[in-house]
């Protein structure tokens, strides 16, 4: 997801496949499908998509709870996440479904660089104006988190699509789309 400064905000994706998933939970202004890379080590991330290339170093990164039951996250998480960090690990997106952001990992960045064509775009600051993501907005003060979401789509779509995805590609999605809110 990546918001423009003034407003658009606009889904990157490698394939049709991922932007017809991400586009049944999130609505976009404008979606666009290009190559994509990334590189992970442990203290640094590269991500380079279409015509964009964002190149973070992070600090040590901290290890956050391991597998838990949902209400966990909705109910003792989530006052929590809210008020020292300002972000939402629970909501319901504006297509209805209702997911829990389960982070794995925080850390704090180092550094940071992006570009649009080969030109940067300037100094790491905070996240301000808020990017217009609703619950999903990321937290001001730049970090990287690993996050697990739980998805739950009360009209079925997202079952559909992943049922369908898994049986016509073998492959199995990082998101979990749960059967059952709580």
């Amino acid at each position: 997801m990546w918001a423009t400064p003034d407003g658009e905000r606009v889904l990157f994706v490698a394939g049709d496949e991922a932007r017809r998933f991400v586009s049944a939970v999130y609505r976009f202004d404008r979606c666009v499908i290009g190559p994509l890379r990334v590189d992970r080590q442990p203290r640094a991330l590269w991500v380079t998509i279409a015509d964009r290339a964002v190149a973070v170093t992070t600090g040590q990164p901290r290890p956050i709870l391991g597998p838990r039951p949902r209400f966990v996250t909705r109910y003792v998480e989530a006052p929590l996440a809210r008020r020292l960090m300002g972000v939402e690990p629970y909501g319901v997106s504006p297509t209805g479904v209702r997911e829990w952001y389960q982070a794995r990992s925080w850390a704090p960045l180092v550094s940071a660089v992006a570009t649009i064509e080969g030109t940067a775009l300037g100094a790491m600051t905070s996240v301000d104006p808020p990017c217009r993501f609703g619950f999903s907005e990321p937290p001001r003060r730049p970090s990287l988190t690993e996050v697990r979401p739980k998805l739950h789509d009360p009209s079925g779509r997202l079952d559909l699509f992943a049922h369908s995805h898994r049986r016509d590609r073998g492959y199995r999605s990082r998101a979990m789309v749960a059967r059952r809110p709580r």
